[in-house]
């Protein structure tokens, strides 16, 4: 029974946080998306109370804001971890040897592309393009870009983060 509560808790912390978000936007359908932008960038991701809320506020079927979601590549419906690592995979970053990265990552992260550690430290993700073909290969941690990689200097950068915390 107190685990439910608590699980209520952060629902309705949720929905409250959702709603003042929402209260500084139009009820406009074409806001949507920097609605969908705010929401990620507050969670990492966009919970599924929030796209109630949004639903509600906007009065746009849930199927159209989850059609939404998963059409951009930029929105995620999973939370990501503390530090998300993407790799390029683009040609230059391809050609260059950026799949041994990422099977690198895979296997010190012991997880797979789109997936969390179960710490919740660590994502994994692929992209096609960062626009940093001159440093290929390319991975980033968050913010962070590391250019002209090899699978040593991935493991290097990943032990410091994993050293964190």
């Amino acid at each position: 029974m107190e685990n439910e509560k608590c699980v209520n808790c952060a629902e309705k912390k949720l929905q409250d946080e959702t709603r003042e978000l929402l209260q500084k936007h139009e009820k406009r359908k074409d806001g949507l998306i920097k609605i969908l932008e705010e929401v990620q960038s507050k969670y990492g991701y966009i919970p599924k109370v929030s796209q109630l809320e949004i639903s509600e506020y906007l009065d746009i079927p849930l199927a159209e804001i989850y059609g939404v979601i998963t059409f951009y590549s930029r929105f995620t419906l999973k939370p990501k971890g503390k530090y998300n690592v993407s790799i390029c995979l683009g040609t230059a970053c391809f050609v260059k040897g950026s799949k041994e990265i990422l099977q690198s990552a895979k296997e010190k992260l012991g997880i797979d592309e789109g997936e969390t550690t179960t710490d919740g430290k660590f994502s994994l993700d692929t992209t096609r393009c960062i626009g940093a073909c001159g440093l290929a290969p390319v991975f980033t941690i968050n913010d962070e870009v590391y250019g002209n990689s090899t699978v040593k200097k991935f493991n290097e950068v990943l032990d410091e983060y994993i050293k964190k915390d």
